[in-house]
């Protein structure tokens, strides 16, 4: 009865042996159930239900309705005055006032505002235009980290039933005598670390899934589906768009030209205003004697001239619109380090992401040989089994810190297409 004992732990043995070597071996065909969801398409959501983006659309809107106010002249200035005591005239008493008069800046005035606010209106657009790249790089960086976790838990549940193998083949050899139960013991740990880890997993996806929806202004729970695999392709992005139609440069450079023209619209205004008007006023007739035009009103023709004697306004605006020049020069350079710094920095991080893939690549392979190798002579001879628990450790690892490199690799790239202005 013994030897029918032995016989059929081995049987045993060898078919939970079959599993474990087969699921060891095929790691890279695990697979999601879910339909891959393309990232552009939440990128597209974002771009149209984002409240912060709308926030910066309805901005622009608002610079746009400037334009008509800036070119309209001021509105005309009507009077009316009531004579307590008539005014004695040849004619008649005078009764009554009317005056209506409308002002004109000088020449080129109206035309300078209105290409003043025509320019902050495309500088508003470029704003905008930023803030939609920059929320198409949030909608990435927070997409890939549920890409990773997705990943790190599928890794996680095969580890934990290539362990439960682990732990029932101990188990096994050990009832048999053929095994420690220091073999045993030693599996339990394993496998109780990564059902933890496993369930902690779990529980950080809703985090990440809430700050993506809500970036897309959706419910907190509404459902992400993330592709099941992704590729580095090495391909570089060039610095040659870098500064070319970037919507930050943009906006600097027209704000640059709103404040030349700022600066001819305060020089026009400090000029002369000219008016024009017409006085109407109300006469009564004499009834003491007849004479000609007997209470007949009269029409009199006006011309207005506005002085800018104070011109201490007028030459405070030109040095303002001057020294807002020398800060949007200044904002431009800055801007541009500051571009040139971060393209090398995320181009660093893709190309160091691209070597740290092909390394793990290796190393996984390398990895799983020796472990195959380890469990065939375990199940030999039955030694050496803390050392297929370590080397079976080491290959989730690897396999983990090659989720994470991919993570980061889309998520350089994505850095570099906001950088690059690679959205449009």
């Amino acid at each position: 009865m013994g030897s029918s004992l032995v016989i059929r732990g081995w049987k045993l043995e060898v078919r939970v042996w079959c599993v474990v070597i087969l699921a060891s071996s095929l790691y890279f065909l695990t697979s999601s159930s879910l339909r891959a969801q393309n990232l552009e398409d939440y990128q597209q959501i974002a771009a149209e239900q984002n409240p912060g983006l709308q926030a910066k659309y309805k901005a622009f809107e608002a610079t746009m309705e400037r334009i008509p106010q800036a070119n309209s002249l001021q509105d005309p200035t009507f009077s009316f005055g009531y004579f307590i005591s008539p005014v004695e005239t040849r004619v008649g008493p005078q009764r009554a006032r009317f005056s209506l008069t409308q002002m004109f800046p000088w020449f080129g005035t109206l035309k300078a505002s209105g290409d003043v606010a025509t320019l902050n209106a495309e500088a508003q657009y470029q704003v905008f235009l930023d803030a939609r790249n920059k929320l198409y790089y949030q909608i990435a960086a927070a997409y890939y980290p549920i890409y990773e976790l997705d990943k790190w838990i599928v890794l996680e549940s095969e580890n934990a039933e290539i362990l439960e193998s682990y732990k029932t083949i101990a188990t096994t050899r050990f009832e048999n005598d053929q095994g420690t139960l220091v073999d045993v013991l030693r599996v339990d740990i394993l496998l109780k670390d990564a059902l933890t880890n496993l369930e902690i997993l779990k529980k950080k996806k809703q985090p990440l899934v809430t700050s993506f929806n809500k970036l897309l202004n959706r419910e907190e729970d509404s459902e992400v589906v993330v592709t099941d695999s992704l590729m580095a392709n090495d391909l570089a992005i060039s610095r040659d768009s870098l500064l070319v139609n970037n919507p930050v440069l943009d906006e600097l450079e027209i704000r640059l030209e709103a404040s030349r023209k700022q600066e001819v619209l305060a020089e026009k205004q400090g000029l002369p205003k000219l008016g024009v008007g017409l006085d109407y006023v109300i006469v009564s007739e004499r009834t003491d004697m007849s004479v000609p035009d007997n209470g007949q009103n009269a029409l009199m023709p006006m011309v207005t001239v506005g002085i800018p004697i104070f011109r201490g306004k007028y030459k405070a605006a030109k040095k303002e619109a001057q020294l807002m020049q020398e800060s949007y020069s200044l904002q431009k350079e800055d801007r541009i380090n500051q571009l040139i710094s971060g393209y090398e920095m995320a181009d660093f991080d893709r190309i160091k992401q691209m070597e740290l893939l092909q390394l793990y690549d290796e190393q996984i392979t390398e990895t799983q040989q020796v472990l195959n190798l380890l469990l065939s002579a375990y199940g030999n001879s039955g030694t050496a089994f803390e050392e297929v628990l370590r080397t079976q450790q080491q290959l989730l690892k690897y396999k983990k810190l090659k989720a994470t490199a991919m993570m980061d690799y889309h998520v350089a790239v994505a850095r570099l297409n906001y950088l690059t202005n690679r959205f449009d």
